[in-house]
C-alpha cells in the first residue's frame, strides 16, 4: 500500500470511472437527440445535422464504454469526437473554457483520451479482463515478480 487506496482496488476504480463517465455522456447524448433528461434554455440549434450525428455517437459509444466493450478504440474515437466539438462549438466563442462553456467537452475527451491509452482500458470490468493470456495487457499491468531493492517499494 502507497497511499490510502490500495493499489489492488486501482482496476476497479478505473472501472467505476469509466462507468459514471459513460453514464453522464449517454444523458448527453440522449438530451440532443429526445430532449430527455430536459435541455436548458441554451441547449443550442436543434435543426444542426451535425447534432443528430453527435448524439448518436455519444449514445452508442456511451453505452459500449457503460459496459466496456471494445474500450480503447470507441474511447479514440469520442475523445475526437470532442476535440470536434470543442473547436467547431465552443472555441469560436472565446478562447478560455469557463467563458465558452466548454469545460464538459474538455473534460470529456481527454477522460476518453485516458481511457483510449492502454494501461488505463484494462479496467477490472472489460473485455479485456477476460484476457487470461495477456496478449492484449501493456507491460505496465503485468503482475510484479522481481523483489524488493533500492527505490522500490512492494506492494
Amino acid at each position: 500500500m502507497t497511499g490510502p487506496i490500495p493499489v489492488r482496488w486501482a482496476p476497479h476504480l478505473q472501472s467505476v470511472l469509466r462507468v459514471v463517465v459513460a453514464f453522464l455522456f449517454v444523458a448527453h447524448g440522449t438530451q440532443k437527440f429526445m430532449g430527455f433528461p430536459r435541455p436548458t434554455a441554451s441547449a443550442g440549434d436543434r435543426s444542426c445535422p451535425l447534432r443528430g450525428v453527435a448524439s448518436t455517437i455519444e449514445m452508442v459509444g456511451g453505452t459500449l464504454l457503460l459496459f466496456g466493450l471494445f474500450t480503447r478504440p470507441i474511447a479514440f474515437v469520442l475523445a475526437g469526437e470532442m476535440a470536434v466539438a470543442y473547436f467547431m462549438v465552443h472555441a469560436p466563442r472565446g478562447f478560455w473554457p469557463l467563458v465558452n462553456r466548454g469545460e464538459p467537452a474538455v473534460f470529456f475527451c481527454f477522460t476518453w483520451l485516458y481511457f483510449a491509452a492502454p494501461a488505463a482500458a484494462r479496467g477490472a470490468w472489460t473485455h479485456y479482463a477476460d484476457d487470461p493470456a495477456g496478449e492484449h495487457r501493456p507491460d505496465l499491468c503485468k503482475p510484479y515478480t522481481g523483489g524488493a531493492s533500492s527505490g522500490q517499494l512492494r506492494s
